[in-house]
């Protein structure tokens, strides 16, 4: 069948846009047709063995299309982005107009027989409205509930539309409960279908160990995502044997933020910017132990791609991880509780100190833990991870599809 993705963002960079591009692989191998509008930089290009040139359509920003950078679905992304609440009337007028004068022009030349999009917000709203007689599916990915958190009044504009959506793909149990709360639409059009990792970059390999242990963190380097919080607990156990992997990017000021506190560990962290999937993998092999110290996640599939390369997780005890790890194990997996929040993902400065020393505590226990036993328990790690390659997620997505359709 002919597939349009949609997606407002870069279809790289973040876990939405690494997402649309497993399906439009899985999707092209399966035998489907594909074609792809999608934000983008001035100079941003999808690798053409993956979708061709003359099947894809960009609003380009930064002076191009819009003069403004990307408006993110997160308010802190990995690349120059704008805030959606920081818009003004005729920046969101002008942002409207040239998605639904693309998705039009996309319709028309590539005659879909299916919408494919990516978060319950403004471009999703468009496509619906400028495709009623187009089945349409749309993937929530976590940070479009948030946004209709925090700009109600462009909420309020779009949650009709956004009901009208056929078919809704939650990552999780509990995504899908607030899909339901946010936009009041029914349960039995809301499939259930996590995301899923790349089993050619995410594989084991054999864990070497000379003493140090390996713990790496790889995502936004930023407050939400706890990255202080670890680099602080850290700092209170610098005596202990680690070395600290630092892989990902952020807006200027998180990143400069992060990494000054980083240097506080010395030559105990290294920075190694934005990775590929296949570099990525490399570190992973060679890591001991991922850590995810969340405030907020969708579904965090790093976890599963860390844990597929025989890491031991440390991770926050967010609601999407809880369904990752349906299978507990006290030493591959260690969960950690947050105190109550005091916004979506930022907690009270009166329990910061408490979290780093329960933090380093929890650090300092599975550190030990690999000093003991270096060697991860690979059948948890097989059983763990057999369900979450990427064609088996595409397979139930693809049933999607064809009951639509």
């Amino acid at each position: 069948m002919k597939i349009l993705h949609i997606i407002s963002q870069s279809p790289d960079f973040t876990g939405s846009g690494k997402f649309i591009q497993e399906i439009i692989r899985q999707s092209k191998i399966t035998g489907h047709e594909n074609y792809l509008v999608a934000g983008a930089q001035a100079d941003f290009e999808m690798p053409p063995s993956l979708i061709e040139k003359q099947h894809s359509l960009f609003v380009r920003f930064d002076g191009v299309d819009l003069d403004f950078p990307i408006p993110g679905m997160s308010d802190i992304m990995p690349y120059k982005s704008s805030v959606f609440s920081k818009l003004t009337a005729g920046q969101l007028d002008v942002y409207q107009e040239l998605f639904e004068k693309k998705i039009k022009q996309a319709i028309d030349q590539f005659k879909p027989d299916i919408l494919h999009t990516h978060h319950l917000w403004l471009v999703s709203a468009i496509a619906r409205k400028a495709a009623k007689d187009i089945p349409m599916v749309t993937t929530c990915h976590g940070t479009c509930l948030r946004q209709h958190h925090l700009c109600l009044e462009i909420s309020d504009c779009i949650k009709q539309d956004l009901s009208e959506i056929d078919r809704v793909i939650a990552l999780s149990r509990d995504q899908k409960v607030r899909i339901q709360q946010t936009l009041n639409i029914p349960g039995d059009r809301i499939s259930i279908i996590s995301g899923g990792y790349n089993k050619d970059c995410f594989f084991p390999g054999e864990k070497s160990f000379n003493g140090v242990v390996q713990i790496l963190y790889a995502g936004k380097l930023s407050t939400p995502k706890g990255v202080p919080w670890l680099l602080k607990s850290l700092g209170k156990i610098k005596q202990m044997p680690f070395l600290l992997h630092l892989a990902g990017n952020a807006g200027q000021a998180q990143k400069d933020h992060c990494l000054s506190l980083a240097r506080k560990l010395g030559s105990k962290a290294v920075y190694h910017g934005p990775l590929s999937h296949d570099d990525l993998g490399d570190l992973m092999r060679k890591s001991h132990i991922f850590v995810l110290p969340s405030f907020y996640e969708g579904l965090p599939l790093v976890l599963m791609e860390a844990l597929a390369c025989g890491c031991r997780i440390v991770t926050t005890a967010l609601p999407g991880v809880h369904e990752i790890f349906a299978i507990p194990h006290p030493d591959m997996v260690t969960l950690v509780d947050l105190p109550e929040l005091e916004t979506i993902d930022a907690p009270y400065k009166k329990d910061e100190k408490m979290m780093e020393r329960q933090f380093s505590d929890i650090l300092a226990r599975s550190i030990t833990s690999v000093i003991k036993n270096p060697v991860p328990d690979m059948d948890y790690v097989r059983s763990a991870s057999v369900g979450f390659t990427w064609d088996k997620i595409f397979s139930n997505i693809d049933s999607v599809y064809r009951e639509l359709v």
